[in-house]
């Protein structure tokens, strides 16, 4: 085999050199970077004295340091300006203006940043700020570049808020008017629209109306389009200025005009305009000027050359809603139809396009269509109003299920977003949408799932109450497809890489003993939260499903299950053998101790705290002793005096027996702040009166669980031995149906002698009957009393007779075997003495012969 790998690798001389010339050149390539490094004389260029103050350093750097130098300087401006303003002023901001004159694009750009901070801050009065930095903002306003030239107007727009009116008039609005003029550049134009529709709020309507509406006309007749553009998007400013009169009358003609202008983008943005100013409008003017341009925009949104469509579909619903008082109903059809189509755009051939044109489509339509099926998704719940929710199963179910189902994420993501706003809307019609909200938590998408997640409390909450008028078996029959669709979401999230997503889903799932049974939260995800806690790696995961099981175990109904929770935290948690498992324990102890009263905590918790002082791993002590004033304060005198010994006991071995220095300078910082705890008392006092009331609180309900559980457990047993009580009665009267007729010849055989016909025998079986009853409730009813209302409370058996007395027989009847024993000798003497025996027991024989026929008429009823 050796032969075979050395023919295989080339270790000859050439082959050897070959491999060295490669190492050399690999040094030649390091070189250059070592030389790349700053040379003793750049470091001594680059070297500032240290005993300069801070404004003399920054005076020095900006006269005669590099521009690196120089932006930092730029940069720590507001810094000096908190400091030494007057300093700052004097000496420093001179030189920056000087040289920003010739600065490069990376400082103009911390420059203007500097500028706004220093305008925020309020480091100096707004008189010295216009004083000394709006002369070099406006300076350096029209600069060459594009992102500097942006950057200083949107420091400029911030200052003309903050400025008086008089220093706007004077040193912004007056200069606008040259710089508004044909002659002027196009990006000075474009600068003095954007001045435009700040300065329209800052002053009164007629000082706009003299002074600048004539500028924005003329803004809006520009040559350039994309000086139209921006006017005509700062129009909606400029109307919210003048009022609702010179909006008519001026700012609505101009946007109809820009309506019909040549070049799409001023279409659009009048468009948008219009949209966001229909509150300004009347109803004259929405019905006659702008639904009439809404619908010639619809009519052409579908053609090629349009790039109306995308926003059409984003503003649809506040246009519907804005509109919705003049709307005929056949406009009001038209416009959802229109909505209709749009939800569907690029899913399916739609009518009016051809095959050809619908296989041709580019990736750019693709983009477009994807945008107007999301913002139909954005404007769902705004469609919802639109309809009215009563109709939302007729006219919005399909276009709702088609948008959940979608097969673009963005689509899907969005109404899990707006999934909420749906459901607050339809109240209790939620329950029609059950089934995608199934859909969406098992989206195959993560971002879906935690776009939903942000609000899924809430509308679980609206899904298992919000239903009134659906009937109790809709809610009923949701909750199976709920639970595994949460599961299943959980276990995807934990799959993935976003834990972050799974820390979110984990926290809203604190919600759930809200809305299902407590069995189901044990059975289905109690344990799974402990498992998270022992398996995941994510330590903000890990405390989520920690806090999420304390909300279970807190609401869990029954002891049983609690005892068996609280003995796998302590045993594979606090007595774990990982030491991050028994980190997680003290952190699972504070939740406790967040959510349970003191009582509980110390009941169940307090001592396998304490064990962890003799913990082996040093930062499981540190903790614990970080834990220490919270275990503390759960005591309460002199009901846990023993436990206060035994934490004192541990504190004192911890004071003596620790080695590690960490551990016990927190020991010692830990019990001097023990020592100033004060411990709270049984009763109530001054200081402590809020937080024993919530933990008063909080034990009262813990004491209403055990109530509850006790109560249904007193529940089940009576219902179970009420079944088997009347499991015997049934087979009693059956064995009494059973053997009637040998009784009832034995009868007329024994009083044949004293009778002379059947009808003699009648008389004297119903006289006996009477005298029974009429014994039976005399004799029995004091005694028995409380049988008696055990048959009744289980009528709906259906074993129980309405005669009077009959329960009480049958109840007598099994009660003793004696009973049995003669009832089937028929003998009156062998089992009673007393006469007041016997004859309760003939009473009671009689009777239940004597009625065989009711009883089973009854019994088949």
């Amino acid at each position: 085999m050796r032969p075979i790998i050395f023919s295989k690798m080339d270790l000859s001389h050439s082959g050897l050199f070959g491999y060295i010339e490669d190492l050399q050149e690999l040094t030649i390539i390091e070189r250059p970077v070592r030389r790349s490094l700053k040379t003793p004389e750049e470091i001594e260029r680059l070297t500032v004295d240290e005993e300069l103050s801070d404004i003399e350093r920054a005076v020095y750097l900006l006269s005669s340091g590099q521009d690196i130098q120089g932006t930092s300087v730029v940069a720590n401006l507001p810094v000096l300006m908190r400091q030494n303003p007057a300093e700052t002023l004097r000496r420093v901001l001179p030189k920056i203006r000087e040289v920003l004159h010739v600065a490069g694009v990376e400082m103009q750009l911390t420059a203007a940043v500097s500028f706004l901070t220093v305008l925020q801050e309020e480091s100096v009065s707004i008189h010295t700020y216009s004083h000394s930095f709006l002369h070099i903002i406006l300076q350096n306003l029209e600069h060459r570049d594009a992102g500097v030239s942006n950057a200083w107007l949107e420091t400029l727009l911030a200052v003309i808020e903050a400025l008086p009116k008089e220093t706007v008039r004077h040193e912004i609005l007056n200069p606008l008017v040259s710089k508004a003029q044909l002659s002027q550049t196009l990006q000075s134009r474009l600068i003095s629209c954007k001045i435009m529709g700040k300065v329209a709020n800052k002053f009164e309507a007629h000082l706009i109306k003299r002074e600048v509406l004539p500028l924005v006309k003329s803004l809006c007749q520009d040559v350039e389009y994309e000086v139209r553009t921006c006017m005509c998007r700062q129009m909606e400013h400029v109307a919210r200025g003048i009022g609702t009169e010179l909006t008519k009358t001026v700012v609505l003609p101009e946007l109809v005009e820009l309506a019909r202008d040549e070049s799409s983008s001023v279409r659009l943005a009048a468009f948008e305009t219009l949209v966001n100013l229909l509150d300004m409008f009347d109803a004259d003017d929405r019905s006659q000027t702008v639904l009439p341009l809404v619908k010639s925009f619809c009519e052409k949104s579908f053609k090629a050359e349009e790039s109306i469509l995308v926003s059409l579909s984003f503003h649809l619903g506040k246009l519907c809603n804005g509109l919705y008082g003049i709307f005929t109903p056949e406009q009001h059809l038209r416009f959802l139809e229109f909505y209709k189509k749009l939800s569907t755009l690029g899913l399916q051939q739609e009518n009016g396009h051809n095959d050809n044109q619908l296989h041709l489509q580019t990736l750019e339509q693709e983009k477009k269509y994807i945008s107007v099926r999301k913002n139909c998704a954005y404007n769902f719940p705004a469609m919802i109003v639109f309809v009215d929710p009563k109709n939302f199963h007729l006219e919005l179910y399909s276009i709702f299920f088609c948008l959940c189902h979608d097969p673009e994420v963005p689509v899907r993501y969005t109404m899990a977003i707006s999934f909420f706003e749906v459901a607050k809307l339809l109240n209790s019609d939620v329950y029609t949408i059950h089934k995608e909200l199934v859909t969406l938590l098992q989206d195959e998408s993560l971002e879906v799932l935690d776009a939903l997640v942000g609000h899924l409390p809430e509308i679980l909450e609206l899904m298992t109450n919000g239903g009134e008028n659906s009937g109790s078996e809709s809610k009923l029959l949701s909750i199976p497809d709920l639970i595994p669709a949460l599961t299943t979401a959980e276990q995807r999230a934990a799959t993935s890489l976003k834990w972050r997503t799974h820390e979110k889903l984990l926290q809203k799932y604190a919600c759930l003993p809200h809305i299902i049974s407590s069995d189901q939260i044990y059975y289905r995800f109690l344990h799974r939260m402990l498992t998270i806690i022992l398996t995941n790696n994510v330590l903000p995961v890990q405390k989520a499903a920690a806090r999420t099981l304390c909300v279970y175990l807190r609401y869990n109904r029954k002891q049983e299950q609690r005892h068996e929770v609280i003995q796998k935290l302590i045993e594979q948690l606090g007595q774990g053998k990982s030491y991050w498992n028994r980190l997680r324990f003290l952190d699972t102890c504070e939740f406790i101790m967040e959510l349970f009263s003191k009582s509980f905590f110390c009941k169940y918790f307090f001592l396998p705290v304490l064990e962890l002082t003799h913990d082996p791993v040093a930062n499981v002590r540190m903790k614990l002793c970080c834990l220490l004033p919270k275990v503390k304060s759960t005591l309460k005198i002199p009901t846990d005096k023993h436990l206060l010994q035994q934490l004192e006991l541990c504190i004192r071995k911890l004071l003596c027996q620790e080695k590690d220095k960490d551990v016990l300078t927190i020991v010692k910082r830990t019990v001097l702040e023990l020592d100033r705890m004060e411990i709270s008392v049984d009763a109530f006092q001054k200081r402590f009166y809020e937080n024993d009331l919530l933990d008063q609180e909080k034990e009262r309900q813990e004491h209403l669980l055990l109530e509850m559980e006790h109560l249904e457990k007193e529940k089940q047993k009576k219902e179970g031995r009420s079944t088997n009580i009347n499991d015997k009665m049934f087979e009693k009267k059956r064995r009494d149906s059973k053997t009637s007729s040998v009784l009832a010849k034995s009868i007329n055989l024994s009083i044949s002698g004293s009778s002379s016909g059947t009808s003699a025998g009648k008389e004297e079986k119903k006289s006996k009957l009477v005298r029974s009853q009429s014994f039976s409730t005399q004799v029995l009813h004091p005694k028995y009393s409380n049988i008696d209302k055990c048959p009744n409370k289980n009528s709906a058996t259906g074993y129980t007779s309405s005669v009077p007395g009959l329960g009480k027989s049958c109840m007598l009847s099994f009660s003793d075997d004696s009973f049995r024993t003669h009832s089937a000798g028929n003998s009156g003497n062998a089992a009673f003495p007393s006469s007041c025996s016997r004859n309760l027991f003939n009473s009671a024989d009689q009777k239940s012969n004597g009625n065989k026929e009711s009883q089973s008429r009854k019994m088949s009823m």
